[in-house]
Formats: C-alpha cells, sequence, structure tokens
C-alpha cells in the first residue's frame, strides 16, 4: 500500500476547507448540501468540515450551513459559541495562569471562556479570595473553601457577566493583587478590546484596582479590534497565550515591556 495516500488525503481536506472559508467569505453564506455538490462529496463530510473551520475560528456553524466570521467591531457571540472555540488552547492557558498565583491572594476574574478555565484550576486552593463580575464562574468556584466576591450589577446573557454602575462602584471599593483578563481583541498597537461598552467598564475599574494585570487570550484574539477599548498595551504587565500568536505581535509586545508567556 503506497504510504503517501493518507498525506494526499490530509492536503486534499484542507483544500476543500481553504476553498469552504474563501466561498463563505464572499457569498455570506454556505449551505450543507450545495457544498457537497460543488465538492462531490457526502454531505457528512461537508459538516465534519464546518464543525473543524468553526473549532478553528474561521467560520460560524449554523443550522444546515455557515456564516462568515466577521472581524466587525460590533461581534458579540456567546459564551456558549465562544466555549466551542480553541478549547485545548484555553485549557493549557488556564493551567499556566493558575500557577502565577499563591495561597492568600485576592485574584479578579472577568467573564469568558477563559477565565472560565482558570476558575476550574483555581478550585484545589484553600485560601483564596476571587473577585468576579461573571455569575458562571461565581457558580464554578461554588462549594470551595474560596471567598467568592460577586459583584452586583445587570447581567449580560451573552456573557453571564454583570456589569453597569453597581459593578463599577462594587470593584473600586476592593483590591486585588492580579487581574486575569480575557478579551476579544488584543491590537499590540492599539490595546485590548471587548464589543460591549459596559463590559468595557468594567474591564477598565479591574485594571485600576488589580496591583497586576495579566491578558489571558488565545492567539486568535491577535490582531481584532473590537468597539470599545478596555486598557492601552501598556497596562498590561503580562500576555498568555499560545505559541499561534503572530510573530511581529510578540516582538511588539516584548518591546512594549510586556511579559509574554508561550503555552
Amino acid at each position: 500500500m503506497d504510504s503517501t495516500q493518507p498525506e494526499v488525503k490530509r492536503v486534499l481536506n484542507e483544500e476543500r476547507r481553504r476553498a469552504i472559508v474563501e466561498m463563505v467569505n464572499q457569498n455570506g453564506r454556505v449551505l450543507v448540501q450545495e457544498l457537497g455538490q460543488r465538492f462531490s462529496t457526502s454531505q457528512v463530510t461537508i459538516r465534519k468540515d464546518l464543525e473543524i473551520l468553526h473549532g478553528r475560528g474561521l467560520l460560524h456553524r449554523t443550522h444546515g450551513g455557515a456564516l462568515p466570521l466577521t472581524s466587525g467591531a460590533l461581534l458579540d457571540p456567546s459564551l456558549r459559541e465562544k466555549e466551542k472555540l480553541h478549547r485545548r488552547e484555553k485549557q493549557r492557558i488556564g493551567q499556566v495562569a493558575a500557577q502565577l498565583v499563591k495561597e492568600g491572594q485576592s485574584v479578579v476574574l472577568d467573564s469568558g471562556t477563559t477565565t472560565s478555565m482558570i476558575a476550574r484550576e483555581l478550585r484545589a486552593f484553600r485560601r483564596l479570595t476571587v473577585i468576579t463580575n461573571a455569575v458562571n464562574i461565581a457558580a464554578e468556584l461554588a462549594g470551595t473553601p474560596i471567598e467568592v466576591i460577586l459583584t452586583g450589577g445587570v447581567l449580560r446573557e451573552n456573557s453571564f457577566s454583570l456589569v453597569g454602575p453597581l459593578a463599577e462602584d462594587a470593584l473600586r471599593h476592593l483590591s486585588a493583587d492580579i487581574l486575569f483578563l480575557g478579551v476579544d481583541g488584543f491590537d499590540v498597537h492599539f490595546g485590548l478590546t471587548t464589543p460591549n461598552l459596559l463590559e468595557a467598564k468594567v474591564n477598565r475599574v479591574m485594571v485600576e484596582i488589580a496591583r497586576r494585570t495579566v491578558s489571558v487570550c488565545d492567539s486568535s484574539k491577535f490582531g481584532r479590534r473590537s468597539l470599545s477599548l478596555i486598557a492601552p498595551p501598556s497596562a498590561v504587565h503580562q500576555a498568555i497565550t499560545d505559541s499561534r500568536i503572530p510573530k511581529s505581535d510578540l516582538q511588539a509586545l516584548r518591546e512594549a515591556g510586556v511579559e509574554v508567556t508561550i503555552v
């Protein structure tokens, strides 16, 4: 049997998937049935392709097809949608981030899927105070010896986060050793961004009350810019990301004095 066949098959699969991404970006939408006919392959294979591309953050999987992953500043996917993206990278980031925490410290976790991974790692601690505006993170830490301070505020359905003046005021009365901040976009020349204005305001207060700010985001967030600026790159002491971060961004961060940890 020719040992090159599996390699050829992988190449053909990747070529088809690249073509699918081009089609969805050009046409604004693709359907499973049409793609099956276009590439003379089964709908099962096409569905698998779309799931893989969705997992890579290259498109949005929908019922019966897919939509383009727009880079628009207003894009605000739900927490459940985000959970499907770059899961392995987020798990590794969570593990490394938790290693920066020491017993007896106070930690701020903003809302997000990466910070949720950190919360799971922190469950092993015995003496810790976690300050958060995320209802799901508070629930994750319930039943542990960790003291959880949950801000008040208005609940955002998309992110399970509490925002608004109540959340901001609660945070201003607190102080923290370290903030782990997950973001929707990290433009190394502009800063950390999120699509929601109220979320950005709460995040800014978190940066103000923390002695150390650590950005936790997978490499897909670099080069993206959402609607609302949270803080400039100079506000970040450390960034934890994966090895796919663009080399130019990595160099720019290090030149700006940001400590970068690659997982």
